[in-house]
């Protein structure tokens, strides 16, 4: 799986190659492989093979993809970044009540996790551009629905209304970010170096936007209103969403045939879905660790009266993580997947333990650099084992699952840090951080040893 094919025909399935160096076995043969020989690579999808030019491995990005592919999909995955942190504003602002915004939060987060998977899916059965589309339009309407409930009532707005609002908003929003990583899959070709490279930009982007998202959040309700970054969120989704649902590179996943039924004699499918099981609990583990280290900020803050700067240290993690991302481009094709998610969890967990050194804030700020470095990489390694593992007809469904599990376990590690820092203070908290990433070796550990059976 770490080699790239030599010879490809355009026609050829986008798939990792089974041949190539550790390969995981599973019962998919391809990622994102099209059906009856229809053309996934070249320029956006197109068939035709982008021609190789001078430049570096990012630049190859922009050939694969076509005209505005990244910018496009960049600017599309925004309003994910918004609307939770969106959703906490706009209900503390409206209720006064800190508990009805993390009621509304944790709505927006629950409905996100449920709703992308079966967005995966659909894009699955019926191809992304309509799944895209549909999505778009029912999301604008939800945060129309959010906004007249926040706002309609004399009274003010009822609480189980407005959560059950925010579940909407949550469950309709677009899934961007996956299905780009099934599109680059596609367009790839299965030249796993392309490949990493195309993930390694993907969690990226997805560091970035879920820095300047909340940003905008914050900036946006202080300047003007709590409601104008819900309006910029529907604004975005119709436009960029749209653009992003009928851009070329959606013929670089289309629908995917339907599965033939097993028959008795077939083999059982239960080692095909722990194989895909297990890097949605690797996601699971990495979003404890990403809610437990902004509670246990949020609480390490406090012991300084500066509670309200732990989202700036928080996004001090998330560049380090987005800038060692990158990195994986130009890691060695002999160290294969598995390896990497073992040596990049296991030093996250080492890493983390440096969480219960610091007093004071330059110390943290330094001890997040340095924790952030292999957070990166693991969300890169996590997402190409899954497509890997994944069967062609559930690529979609595999990455969504994949994004969710980041989601759930936010509110997970969000929870758990929280009742640690009643308790214990921020280094208690930080326990929590520490519990989730040794959780995340032990899933990759189980995953070597699935391997060697």
């Amino acid at each position: 799986m770490d080699h790239p094919a030599a010879a490809r025909r355009a026609t050829a399935p986008p798939v990792t190659e089974q041949s190539a160096t550790a390969p995981i076995a599973t019962a998919s043969t391809s990622a994102a492989s099209t059906s009856a020989g229809q053309p996934a690579t070249g320029h956006g999808g197109t068939g035709r093979r982008a021609p190789r030019r001078s430049g570096g491995r990012y630049a190859r990005l922009l050939e694969l993809g076509g005209r505005g592919f990244l910018p496009i999909a960049f600017v599309a995955r925004l309003p994910l970044a918004m609307i939770t942190v969106g959703a906490l504003t706009l209900a503390t602002a409206v209720t006064g009540s800190y508990a009805v915004g993390g009621a509304a939060a944790g709505a927006v987060g629950i409905g996100s996790a449920l709703g992308g998977p079966v967005m995966g899916h659909l894009a699955d059965r019926v191809g992304q551009r309509a799944v895209l589309l549909v999505s778009a339009l029912a999301h604008t309407v939800a945060i129309g629905v959010l906004l007249i409930t926040a706002y309609a009532g004399p009274g003010g707005p009822a609480v189980p209304l407005l959560v059950t609002a925010a579940l909407l908003v949550g469950a309709t929003c677009p899934q961007v970010g996956p299905l780009a990583r099934v599109r680059w899959r596609g367009l790839t070709g299965g030249d796993r170096q392309e490949l990493d490279t195309a993930l390694s930009y993907e969690s990226t982007a997805d560091e970035l936007t879920f820095v300047l998202g909340p940003a905008l959040v914050g900036l946006l309700a202080s300047l003007l209103a709590p409601w104008t970054p819900f309006v910029l969120a529907a604004a975005l989704t119709l436009t960029m969403v749209s653009c992003f649902a009928v851009h070329p590179t959606h013929r670089a996943a289309p629908a995917a045939p339907r599965p033939r039924r097993r028959t008795a004699a077939a083999p059982g499918p239960g080692r095909d879905r722990i194989l895909v099981l297990l890097p949605v609990l690797g996601m699971v583990a990495m979003g404890t660790f990403f809610g437990a280290v902004q509670n246990a900020l949020s609480a390490f803050g406090g012991e300084f009266g500066a509670q309200s700067a732990a989202g700036l240290l928080y996004a001090v993690l998330g560049i380090s993580s987005a800038a060692a991302a990158l990195s994986v481009a130009w890691w060695p094709r002999r160290f294969p997947p598995a390896a990497r998610w073992v040596a990049s969890a296991g030093a996250m967990a080492a890493l983390s333990l440096l969480f219960l050194l610091p007093g004071e804030i330059v110390p943290m700020l330094l001890v997040l650099l340095l924790v952030g470095l292999p957070v990166g990489p693991t969300m890169v390694t996590i997402y190409t084992i899954g497509g890997d593992v994944a069967r062609p007809e559930r690529l979609g469904t595999v990455m969504t699952m994949l994004a969710s599990g980041v989601v759930l376990g936010t509110a997970v590690g969000a929870a758990l840090a929280g009742l640690a820092a009643e308790t214990a203070g921020h280094r208690g908290a930080f326990t929590a951080a520490i519990g989730a990433a040794c959780a995340m070796v032990l899933i990759s550990a189980a995953l070597v040893l699935l391997r060697r059976r």
